[in-house]
């Protein structure tokens, strides 16, 4: 296996070729193998107990086709796929320069082998200049011209490949860091209007904190209890000063909320008719806040 795949990579590649098109997995095996001009070719006992894993983990599902799997990425290979952008556009970058070491390499042997062909043809020729005959010259140079076109065909094999890996993860580049703007901007959103209903008296949190509490709007809660998690006015968390990441300012003020409503239940207790109720809260709850998470909402 190429050190650009090791610590795990080559799973975030081939969820890169499921992503492109659904495939089997000599079909997977095929484009790795021409994704480094033929230079690497992963055998079976490699891609396919890897994409089992994958299967297993929810990140990709399959079909039968004709006897064979057909591999198709789910949506949560898409997520992480979305997720490790910046890591795949690294990968690309580092397939591509992989390709052209090996390239390289391929061109040095090749002037290496031709320069030798032709030191042992002159030496052949002042040795038996006089016993080399015009057709075993001719085929000495039809050689070394077959050799020389064999060089500059995988030499021009590799320039294209490696211009064309350096356009994809550019691409891949400009995909995640659009992908992560979309996703800071949409964060700031969303926790700005949880911060404003955090802020609400009587708000779908507060609400939920009070049902610990003996069933009812946290307003309900006697004033100035100390265990009471009524605190859902403007007063509320007022202590935990935001920051620059609204993502993070959202976790402490659910934290804070959590620790709220666990205090009342230890303190005051929890019967089976409030723990009822509680979850018919927290459903309601849960269901509204996702629905503010989503995009477009």
């Amino acid at each position: 296996m190429p050190p650009v795949f090791a610590h795990g990579r080559l799973r975030l590649y081939l969820l890169k070729l499921l992503d492109e098109a659904p495939r089997h997995g000599y079909e997977v095996i095929r484009l790795l193998e021409e994704r480094f001009q033929g230079l690497y070719a992963p055998s079976a006992g490699t891609v396919y107990p890897r994409l089992a894993k994958l299967e297993a983990e929810g990140l990709v599902t399959y079909a039968t086709e004709g006897g064979r799997k057909v591999y198709s990425i789910t949506e949560t290979g898409r997520a992480e796929l979305a997720d490790r952008g910046g890591e795949l556009a690294d990968l690309e970058l580092e397939i591509r320069d992989s390709v052209s070491e090996l390239a390289a390499e391929i061109r040095d042997d090749v002037r290496g082998a031709a320069g030798d062909l032709r030191r042992e043809m002159r030496a052949a020729a002042s040795a038996t200049a006089t016993q080399v005959d015009d057709e075993s010259w001719k085929a000495a140079k039809e050689e070394l011209r077959k050799a020389k076109q064999e060089w500059k065909e995988q030499a021009r094999r590799a320039k294209d490949e490696s211009r064309r890996a350096r356009e994809e993860a550019q691409q891949a580049r400009r995909q995640a860091k659009e992908a992560q703007e979309r996703a800071r901007e949409e964060v700031q959103r969303i926790a700005a209007q949880l911060q404003e209903q955090f802020a609400k008296p009587g708000g779908v949190l507060g609400s939920l904190a009070g049902a610990w509490l003996g069933g009812g709007p946290a307003a309900s809660a006697p004033a100035g209890s100390p265990s009471a998690p009524g605190h859902s006015g403007a007063g509320w968390a007022e202590d935990l000063a935001p920051t620059a990441d609204p993502a993070r300012d959202l976790d402490r003020l659910l934290d804070r909320f959590r620790d709220d409503v666990r205090d009342a239940a230890r303190d005051h207790g929890v019967t089976p008719a409030q723990l009822a109720e509680a979850r018919a809260h927290l459903a309601a709850a849960a269901a509204r806040i996702e629905a503010g998470l989503r995009p477009g909402a």
